[in-house]
């Protein structure tokens, strides 16, 4: 079946391959491509009239891959997300990065992305890579990286019993920090926000997901593809090796006992050569000498050639044998498709290439030129003077896509909740829970203020007494306008209803970024899920895409740019749908931004409505209790209520502002108290029973501390929006009237050792 016809180079011999034969290739050449995918191959070189060569075919399998070109998801992202317009959105979903207005000159640059597979098998190197990339891609539009976030799911951390093969939540919990910690820390982009998950669903197939923000000048944006016919390719960068061959396809397949022996899959950061690389990157963006950038990701080179030509309806020519490499003796295809890290490909027109040749020597950064693009939609790869590759763009990049049969699960409404014996216990035990619990020490490795513009910090109030903030706040210009970003999902919600589930994480979304005195203004999302080729996956996933964009639309909220996940499940189970989003708000003026924690100033207003919805609750997770009554929301209303916010926020001196989210008014009370003062509350107003007005995790619903309550709530009845005056801020007790009384120090005692108690 192969022959080889150059030194390195093999024909593989598919045209008289039968069935079996087509499946067996695919196996021993790694390609993870099913028979249809191999027939459709076949059919293209029968035309041509020869057998491809072992590059063409890798190279294929890695375009054909999940994780490139969205080949299960393209059609209902497009039916139910995509194309929700708003003027200021500069570049949305077509590049590597999502590109939108700041102000007059500047515009912001948001990316969100998933690096699961390979942290599940190798933490520390997994989680590092992945700050690595995302750092890539928004570093290709020409802008300069300022914050990145860090959305993490584990599994329970007092799991005692593992199935064979699979590491422990803890030991993934410290090499994950630790990768994404030394990599960012050493690059000098802070980590200013995430959020760490735990649940059962994720001990076989940990998440890492991660996110970058940057900043760039309007007149200097770059674009991921190639400028003009004859601009030359410059691979700029880290030397390639054969650390991450077959990464994008090992990312496209279930995690078994055997990926440990996919090791080589996993990339090898280096934050050491990403500084300079930055550097030079943005040196000769600003000078003008390049007409495109786009990073080496997923597919290594043969993804990035083939992606910026056909983005520009060219072609190109590729030397192979330009390219500067880790160590000798590496095959042709290993080169066209490893995913070594920290490079960047670059078109410039002819005569600037010695120009920007220049600039990466000044920054010790390898730069050599390595091909160039031609006028006809094909890609030729040349070793050692000899043509070993030539494919139709249109058939590498668009001949597969699939709208895959789906199932929706019918949820079925029951609500076996009641009253707990002892309200205090209930407290102190979600205050104790991990998803609840201070994140201290996870913060505290990130250097969260490196580059001296993080205004609202992840942890806030009073020094060495923080409690938990709803948004970090950065100032990314001269200007006194920021950027609040924040990360949102609730696993436990869509793993009970997938539709509701989705919409909820969306309004906490919203709701964090008004609770800092940010306006809502684009988000991006991280959607990671199991076997697409499972009806039942994959009508979660049409679910959470249906909810979302629903969500969105009715909101007025364009995504601008994401990353689809699927594949996370293993022979014992799948991972939570996990419909990750990461929301960006304007902050109009930085010295007005709200933080979380009681000022003991004010007095308290709950706005929002307070309903028995408890499913996927951490009530119901402490108690054993059951419900699958998911809380409902709905872009119009939830709409509505961040108008009126944003509205009282400058009509009222508001000393502080918290969403309320897992644990409901009783943990939101909690956090606003911990580290400075207690409140005194009457919930008699509210209407339903203690338990629901206190625990209950209904949606669009803030806390806050303002100078004058009952004025702050005519205000907000004016609007047609429900605010409740239900307390004061004072004293160092959090005294709820008739339910329950716990001193400030003991609930911050409980919050501090959740997570503590295992990481020590």
């Amino acid at each position: 079946m192969y022959r080889e016809i150059y030194p390195q180079v093999y024909e593989v011999n598919i045209l008289d391959a039968k069935d079996e034969e087509l499946i067996r290739i695919s196996e021993e050449m790694g390609l993870a491509l099913n028979l249809e995918e191999m027939k459709k191959i076949k059919v293209y070189f029968a035309k041509k009239g020869r057998n491809p060569t072992d590059i063409e075919l890798q190279s294929i399998a890695q375009a054909w891959s999940e994780h490139c070109c969205y080949k299960s998801s393209k059609c209902y992202l497009r039916e139910f997300l995509f194309g929700i317009e708003r003027d200021y959105v500069i570049s949305a979903i077509k590049e590597d990065a999502g590109v939108v207005e700041f102000d007059e000159n500047y515009a912001y640059v948001v990316a969100l992305e998933s690096h699961n597979h390979p942290s599940a098998i190798e933490p520390y190197g997994g989680a590092a890579t992945g700050i690595g990339g995302i750092l890539r891609d928004v570093l290709c539009m020409g802008a300069q990286p300022i914050a990145l976030v860090d959305p993490l799911f584990f599994g329970n951390l007092d799991v005692k019993e593992l199935p064979k093969g699979v590491k422990h939540p803890l030991y993934l919990l410290y090499g994950v920090v630790a990768g994404i910690r030394d990599y960012g820390n050493r690059v000098g982009i802070p980590t200013v926000g995430g959020m760490v998950f735990f649940d059962e669903s994720y001990i076989t197939n940990c998440l890492v997901n991660v996110g970058c923000v940057g900043i760039v000048r309007k007149d200097r944006i770059v674009h991921s593809r190639v400028g003009n016919v004859g601009d030359i390719f410059v691979l700029v960068g880290g030397a390639t090796g054969r650390d991450g061959i077959h990464g994008v396809t090992f990312a496209s397949k279930e995690l078994s006992e055997k990926s440990e022996e996919e090791r080589g899959a996993v990339q090898l950061g280096n934050p050491i050569m990403k500084e300079p690389l930055i550097h030079a990157c943005l040196e000769v963006v600003e000078k003008g000498l390049i007409t495109g950038m786009k990073d080496l990701g997923g597919g290594g080179l043969s993804c990035v050639i083939s992606e910026m030509s056909y983005a520009s309806n060219c072609g190109a020519e590729v030397y192979l044998d330009k390219v500067h490499l880790k160590e000798e003796g590496m095959a042709p295809w290993e080169i066209y498709i490893s995913e070594s890290q920290e490079r960047m490909m670059l078109t410039v027109r002819p005569e600037h290439v010695d120009d920007v040749l220049d600039v990466f020597k000044k920054w010790d950064v390898p730069a050599v030129v390595v091909g160039k693009a031609i006028e006809e939609k094909v890609v030729r790869v040349y070793w050692r003077g000899k043509k070993i590759y030539e494919l139709d763009l249109d058939f590498l990049l668009g001949a597969v896509e699939y709208c895959r049969p789906y199932r929706v699960r019918r949820v079925e409404r029951i609500d076996e909740t009641s009253k707990p014996s002892d309200f205090k216990s209930v407290l102190i035990k979600m205050l104790e829970h991990p998803n609840v619990a201070s994140k201290e020490w996870i913060v505290r490795q990130y250097d969260h203020e490196v580059r001296a513009c993080t205004i609202l910090k992840p942890l806030q109030g009073r020094i060495n007494r923080e409690t938990h903030g709803d948004c970090a706040v950065l100032k990314p210009t001269d200007s006194w306008r920021g950027l609040a970003i924040t990360t949102d999902v609730n696993p436990w919600m869509t793993k009970i209803d997938p539709f509701w589930g989705t919409a909820s994480s969306f309004d906490e979304m919203i709701r964090n970024l008004i609770a800092v005195n940010s306006i809502p203004h684009s988000f991006a999302d991280c959607l990671n899920f199991g076997n697409p080729e499972k009806p039942e996956r994959m009508g979660d996933f049409v679910q959470c895409v249906r909810a979302l964009g629903w969500m969105a639309r009715g909101f007025g909220l364009p995504c601008v740019s994401g990353n689809v996940s699927f594949y996370n499940e293993t022979p014992y189970g799948c991972v939570a749908p996990t419909p990750t989003l990461m929301g960006i708000g304007i902050v109009e003026d930085v010295r007005r931004v709200v933080s979380s924690n009681f000022k003991g100033k004010g007095e308290i207003v709950l706005v929002g409505e307070t309903l028995k919805e408890f499913g996927g609750s951490l009530f119901c997770k402490v108690t054993g209790q059951k419900s699958t009554v998911v809380p409902k929301t709905s872009p119009k209303r939830l709409k509505k209520y961040a108008n009126a916010m944003l509205q009282a926020f400058k009509e009222f001196k508001v000393y502080s502002c918290h969403d309320l989210a897992e644990g409901g008014l009783a943990i939101a009370l909690a956090e606003m108290c911990i580290g400075n003062c207690g409140c005194r509350v009457d919930l008699s107003c509210l209407k339903g029973e203690d338990y629901v007005k206190l625990f209950s995790e209904s949606n669009t619903r803030w806390l806050v501390e303002v100078e004058n309550g009952e004025d702050f709530v005519k205000f907000m009845r004016e609007r047609g929006v429900s605010a409740y005056l239900v307390g004061e801020v004072g004293g160092d007790e959090i005294v709820i009237k008739d339910v329950l009384r716990v001193s400030v120090d003991e609930v911050e005692r409980a919050w501090r050792r959740g997570l503590a108690k295992f990481t020590g």
